[in-house]
């Protein structure tokens, strides 16, 4: 099931995705719903957020390859920060330039993980209950930011600007990670291809490990980290995050895509 938000007659809508079309629902995605006879094409539709997270939460260092390639040690336990709701963003929007930044701002490529149903002290072997499905998403960075100030470093910051959590466009309930790969394009060209099995922590273990730290609540939005390619964006650049069997997730940077 490929389960979409979009804007129907000023109004936020339930869909779900089937083939070209879109099957319209009633309902809330995380309670009872419901299908209807409607059914929409999926050319120029006004995409939403797939859900409207509590929290974002991501990571860094998840990879294997990224952290031979850059020396870093393997984490002991999930290393993550959080990014604000608010940087949410849709399928199709333009990610906005930073009015208050004039640095270097990187693309992430990312698989993200959505929950389903509360998480609270959750076991590695429970844990795919609480998913509801997954989804791409672009974990954009504010890159000079992070260490600008030696005595405190801005992750929250450098996460959170307005369009830095671009995610969607659906959100795949039948998916598995251990199998899939990512590609980032950037202007058309890849610069980013790796497997999603390269994981330090799978989707599982990472959310049995941060339900122990926090309540993970339905919509909540878990990026799974990036690997090896990540690199600045020019202004005007459209970004791609294509995931076999979730769809891509394209966005311009400081500019505006077709959906």
């Amino acid at each position: 099931m490929k389960w979409l938000r979009f804007m129907l007659d000023g109004r936020e809508t339930l869909g779900a995705l089937e083939g070209d079309a879109v099957r319209v629902y009633v309902g809330d995605l995380f309670g009872p719903h419901e299908p209807t006879a409607q059914t929409l094409p999926v050319a120029g539709l006004h995409w939403l957020t797939p859900c409207t997270p509590g929290k974002i939460i991501g990571l860094w260092n998840n990879f294997r390859a990224a952290a031979a390639k850059n020396q870093w040690a393997e984490p002991a336990e999930p290393l993550y920060f959080l990014k604000a709701n608010s940087s949410a963003l849709a399928h199709g929007q333009p990610i906005p330039v930073p009015p208050a930044y004039d640095g270097r701002v990187a693309f992430e490529g990312e698989l993200a993980v959505v929950i389903g149903r509360s998480a609270r002290h959750v076991a590695v072997a429970d844990a795919p209950g609480h998913i509801l499905g997954y989804t791409c998403t672009n974990d954009v960075t504010a890159m000079e930011l992070i260490g600008r100030d030696p005595s405190f470093a801005q992750w929250a910051r450098a996460k959170s600007m307005d369009g830095f959590g671009a995610f969607g466009p659906v959100i795949e309930t039948n998916f598995n990670p251990t199998t899939a790969t990512l590609r980032t394009l950037v202007g058309g060209r890849e610069r980013q291809n790796y497997p999603l099995a390269d994981m330090f922590f799978n989707p599982a273990e990472l959310v049995s490990r941060l339900s122990a730290d926090m309540t993970l609540e339905p919509g909540d939005v878990v990026l799974c980290g990036t690997s090896l390619g990540v690199l600045p964006m020019k202004p005007g650049t459209l970004v791609e995050v294509v995931i076999d069997g979730i769809g891509t997730l394209a966005n311009t940077y400081g500019g505006s895509v077709s959906a």
